[in-house]
């Protein structure tokens, strides 16, 4: 499998759900929302912006130079991505509390991904 092809698309079209989730959310979800509840849907809006071009710059790194602790970079990212945006997405939207308990796990899983990143571009560094 390309996984540089891959985490470019995923991280294309991570980006573009996340402005068409901040539209959404500006025009259609903050007249409905409670403030606190839109706060949240605001933050998995930026994350999912933030890690989308994350999982871009790890889908470019491997083009110039594969290694398996990319490939884990670029899955921890979108990882992060489904756990955390996705629970604090879907939080704002139900007002389940509850869902609040697997964000952590998506943020988690966002540090592993940049450190691994930190890691695979160290070793694909050349000096």
């Amino acid at each position: 499998m390309n996984h540089a092809r891959l985490f470019l698309l995923l991280g294309a079209l991570a980006g573009f759900f996340a402005v068409a989730f901040g539209a959404f959310g500006a025009h259609v979800l903050q007249p409905r929302l409670d403030p606190h509840l839109f706060s949240v849907f605001n933050k998995a809006v930026h994350y999912q912006g933030l890690h989308a071009l994350a999982l871009l710059f790890t889908g470019l790194l491997l083009r110039q130079a594969p290694g398996a602790g990319l490939r884990r970079a670029g899955w921890c990212f979108v990882a992060g991505m489904l756990l955390f945006s996705g629970s604090l997405y879907a939080l704002a939207l139900t007002g389940i509390r509850g869902l609040g308990a697997i964000t952590p796990l998506g943020g988690l899983s966002f540090l592993a991904g940049w450190l691994l990143l930190a890691i695979g571009g160290w070793k694909t560094g050349g000096d």
